[in-house]
Order: C-alpha cells, then sequence, then structure tokens
C-alpha cells in the first residue's frame, strides 16, 4: 500500500468518525429534547388533570381496601343528582350509590325534564330513590332544588354520569364520626371512559388551602360536607354554570370550615364527549376568572398560577409514582 492511498484511507476514516461524532451529539440532543419535552408535558398535564393516561382496561373493584362497618347510629346522608338527558350513564350512577347499602341515606334525582329515556328509567326507580323531572336554569338550580329541604347530617352531589365507588359512604362516615372538627372531605379519583372502563388515576397530596386559591384540584365527585357548612354558607351559587363547586370550596374555605383528604379512592369520572366540563369550557374559564379576582383581589398571570401551585404539583407528581410503583397503597 503507498503512501497516498494511506493517507486518503486515514482521511476517509477521519471523515467517518468525524460523522459518528456528530450523530452521536445529535441524538444526544434529540434525547434531551425529549427529556425537556416530557417534563413541559407534566408541567402543563400534570397527572392529576390527564384524564386518559393508559389504554382503557376493565376496573378492578375487588382490588380496594374493604370498607369499614357503618356504623349503628349511622348519620343521615343526603345525595342529589342533577340529570339531563344522560339516560346511557344516569342507571350506573344509581346503582353505585343505592349498592353502598347506606342505612341512612336520602337519595334524588333532580332531572331537567329530560327527552332522551330518562323518565323512564326513573319511574323504575321509584320505589328506590326520590326523584322529580321538570325544567330548571341549569345544573347549580337542579342541585339548590333536590337539597331543598332535605333534613340530613352530611351531604354531597353526584352527577348523572360520575359513579362512586363501594364502600365510599361507609369510609366517609367513619371518618367523619371520628373527626368531629372536620367539615368537608374528599378523596383520590378514577377516570373511567364512556363504557366505564377505567383510563386513568389521580392521587391527591394532603389538603393545601393556599394552594386552592389558585386552583381547583379537589375531584368534586368525592367531597362530603356536613350540613353545617351548607346552613352557614347558604345553597350554591345558581350564576355559576361551570365552577360551582369551586365558589362553594372557597365559601367554605373563607369562612373557617376544616378540610381533610382521605387516603382512598372515593368515586369515578367519566370522560366522553357530551360531558359539561369539555362543551363548557370558555365559561368556566370566565368563572374561575371571577373567583381568583374576588379570593386573591388581583387577576394572576398564567404564570403566577404556575408559580403558585407548582410545590404541590410537585407533591402530587410523588404521589403519583409512589402509588404506581406500589410505595402506596389504597
Amino acid at each position: 500500500m503507498d503512501d497516498e492511498f494511506r493517507q486518503r484511507l486515514d482521511q476517509r476514516l477521519e471523515q467517518l468518525e468525524n460523522r459518528v461524532a456528530l450523530l452521536e451529539r445529535n441524538l444526544d440532543l434529540v434525547a434531551a429534547g425529549q427529556r425537556r419535552s416530557s417534563l413541559r408535558s407534566l408541567w402543563r398535564r400534570p397527572p392529576m388533570w390527564t384524564f386518559e393516561q393508559y389504554p382503557a382496561r376493565m376496573l378492578n373493584l375487588n382490588a380496594f381496601n374493604s370498607a369499614p362497618a357503618i356504623p349503628a347510629t349511622a348519620p343521615r346522608i343526603a345525595m342529589v343528582t342533577p340529570s339531563y338527558n344522560h339516560a346511557q350513564y344516569l342507571g350506573a350512577t344509581i346503582d353505585s350509590i343505592l349498592s353502598q347499602a347506606y342505612p341512612n341515606l336520602y337519595y334524588h334525582v333532580q332531572d331537567g325534564a329530560s327527552i332522551d329515556g330518562t323518565i323512564d328509567l326513573l319511574k323504575n326507580r321509584s320505589d328506590s330513590i326520590s326523584w322529580r323531572s321538570e325544567p330548571d336554569k341549569g345544573q347549580s338550580n337542579a342541585i339548590n332544588l333536590g337539597f331543598a329541604g332535605v333534613d340530613c347530617e352530611i351531604m354531597a352531589y353526584l352527577n348523572s354520569d360520575d359513579v362512586l365507588l363501594p364502600g365510599t359512604l361507609a369510609h366517609v362516615v367513619n371518618y367523619f364520626m371520628s373527626h368531629p372538627d372536620v367539615d368537608i372531605v374528599y378523596g383520590n379519583r378514577i377516570f373511567i371512559d364512556r363504557e366505564g372502563l377505567e383510563v386513568g388515576r389521580a392521587v391527591l397530596p394532603r389538603h393545601d388551602g393556599k394552594v386552592l386559591r389558585y386552583a381547583d384540584y379537589i375531584p368534586q365527585e368525592t367531597m362530603f360536607w356536613r350540613k353545617r357548612v351548607w346552613d352557614k354558607l347558604g345553597a350554591i351559587d345558581e350564576s355559576f354554570h361551570y365552577a360551582m363547586d369551586w365558589d362553594f370550596i372557597l365559601r367554605a374555605q373563607a369562612a373557617g370550615f376544616k378540610f381533610a383528604r382521605l387516603p382512598r379512592f372515593l368515586s369515578c369520572f367519566r370522560i366522553h364527549d357530551a360531558q359539561k366540563t369539555a362543551a363548557t369550557y370558555a365559561i368556566g374559564v370566565r368563572e374561575m376568572g371571577i373567583l381568583r379576582r374576588r379570593v386573591l383581589g388581583f387577576d394572576p398571570t398564567q404564570m403566577q398560577i404556575r408559580r403558585a401551585i407548582a410545590p404541590y404539583l410537585v407533591r402530587q407528581l410523588a404521589y403519583h409514582y409512589a402509588y404506581k410503583l406500589g410505595v402506596l397503597r389504597y
């Protein structure tokens, strides 16, 4: 091999080595970009607000801890379901409440004059539930109509597409009875699709009243409160059509009522195309702005909101992965 050929070969090898080094550098940059993108995605959509986290699967109800015994002196619970044209989901909602087998329960469905078969469904359940079907002024009004004149000690409302998990009422009542200073409780949630298949879970850290002023992280379908809260605050504010639960929560917090997060999955939040949460998001943005201005005294920027809730999101992320890894069990 002559010297000229060897030099050309060495030059070619050097060029190839440089190209391989450049390719490796580019791959490292792509990987770093993907990691940053993943972190930004977690920042924008933390697990507690990411509904579809994995492919749909059957919800294994036997995997949850058994419910405690219902006390002999069980306090009266009043639950209301506001409904309008949700016949395809309402039956599951009703069954999830009645199957709790709670002995001192008042359950009422307030329907807004549905035309989709809801009334026939309610007539078939009339032996076990209370119901009315009449035009109303929206969800908030329906909830207030359902609770009007009710005598009870504990209250909650469950929308007509959500469901309670087995044992929820027993857990809630036992906690209230052993913690007389607590006024409002809530817990972890499961996301289900229109067929009732599980698509995600939200595991929440301990309650944080400061963060609650910037963002509503409490799953409404898991929330129960003592009637003394309702008696002091008054009914649901019917001027709100999307953020009525956050308004109620913020008023309760301002009045000094005590909140507690129960370390248990209590309910399932159903994801589907026609749900109100998706259909009225623009209204929700406006109403959430109203509540932030009222509570904070100013209109925070998105960056200010993110900074205020960042510590809670970090804790929620830690709880999320601790649960996925089996460190936390519920």
